[in-house]
């Protein structure tokens, strides 16, 4: 009887509203959120508050952040299991985040590898939001008491923040916040570039063959992977340091067929990389197919995803509200 009155462990992620996913961030982060809802209490949120920090068109950004939430259902969110919402939706993550940015330093926030490569990228809007947006990210984990956190190697900074404003905070009115963890999956944490393989996948690079987005059709998927950068080796054998085109290619494969790197190797010694990534590519695209297909039909019912959001943001609200009511009353703000 006991067990049954321990909680469960609490996941928050999220993922910005700007155009559609690559398959770095499905393989990343959306494949193993449906996975994660078994286990632990899930909430999962459509972070357009954070997409401000670079100049968006506006109705693009609507559409983004609808098409965001459909593909998260339709890659396996289930909103019965978890809480899906949009940030902006909850106005208790701006309002910890004002608290958070007042705990946070400005050498902690200055230091942020982000800003420096966003501020690089983005040299005519180095804006007030860029350089405190990871303090919102921290009130983002807070105000949920969230237990784990699913980072990726460039988000662990952010995280760090998060606990270092959590201590703060703790340490100087009560013990407040859980202090969160960072939860690292195994396969597939990372993919890369499929022209720069030493570089992360993104959508915004300007070659559109260094990127498979989740919506591209069975005949772009084929064409992206054939001009795949690999090596003159011509050995499939997994070394990220010497072949790191095809060791990305290898991480992919086995993700979407469950074979580990050895399997691999077997199964292609003695032909070519062409035959290689021909298999690669068939592979992601019948993987993606059935998700495409559901995305597809989410879509087209424009009130259920707005009903699912509508539902999130009150599940969310009722959480997070009573954290910034309890963070206002130890600063002191005054409540009526």
């Amino acid at each position: 009887m006991a067990n049954e009155t321990v909680r469960r462990k609490r996941i928050l992620s999220g993922i910005q509203p700007t155009g559609t996913f690559t398959l770095g961030n499905y393989i990343g982060a959306v494949r193993n959120w449906a996975k994660l809802q078994d286990e632990f209490d899930c909430l999962y949120m459509v972070a357009d508050l954070h997409a401000l920090t670079v100049r968006q068109v506006p109705a693009d950004l609507r559409k983004n952040t609808r098409e965001a939430a459909a593909m998260l259902l339709a890659a396996g969110i289930d909103p019965k299991q978890s809480i899906l919402f949009v940030q902006s939706h909850v106005p208790a993550h701006t309002q910890l985040g004002w608290i958070a940015t007042c705990n946070s330093q400005f050498g902690e926030l200055s230091r942020m590898t982000q800003f420096k490569d966003k501020s690089a990228k983005h040299p005519d809007n180095v804006n007030g939001g860029l350089f405190t947006y990871p303090s919102l990210m921290a009130a983002d984990i807070l105000v949920y008491n969230a237990d784990l956190v699913p980072v990726g190697q460039d988000q662990t900074q952010h995280l760090e923040l998060a606990r270092t404003i959590a201590q703060r905070f703790n340490s100087s009115y009560s013990p407040t916040f859980t202090m969160p963890e960072g939860y690292i999956t195994k396969a597939g944490a990372k993919v890369m570039s499929l022209a720069e393989p030493t570089r992360k996948m993104s959508k915004s690079d300007p070659n559109v063959n260094s990127f498979i987005l989740m919506t591209d059709d069975k005949d772009a998927i084929l064409r992206k992977f054939k001009r795949a950068v690999t090596d003159c080796d011509g050995i499939v054998r997994y070394d990220v340091a010497e072949k790191p085109g095809v060791s990305n290619l290898m991480t992919i494969y086995s993700v979407f067929t469950g074979k580990d790197y050895d399997a691999i190797t077997a199964e292609f010694e003695g032909k070519g990389y062409g035959d290689f990534k021909i298999a690669v590519g068939e592979a992601v695209a019948d993987g993606l197919a059935p998700i495409q297909g559901e995305y597809k039909r989410i879509l087209a019912d424009k009130a259920y995803v707005d009903a699912v959001l509508a539902e999130g943001a009150q599940g969310a609200s009722r959480i997070a509200d009573r954290m910034v009511q309890k963070v206002y009353k130890k600063v002191g703000l005054l409540q009526l």
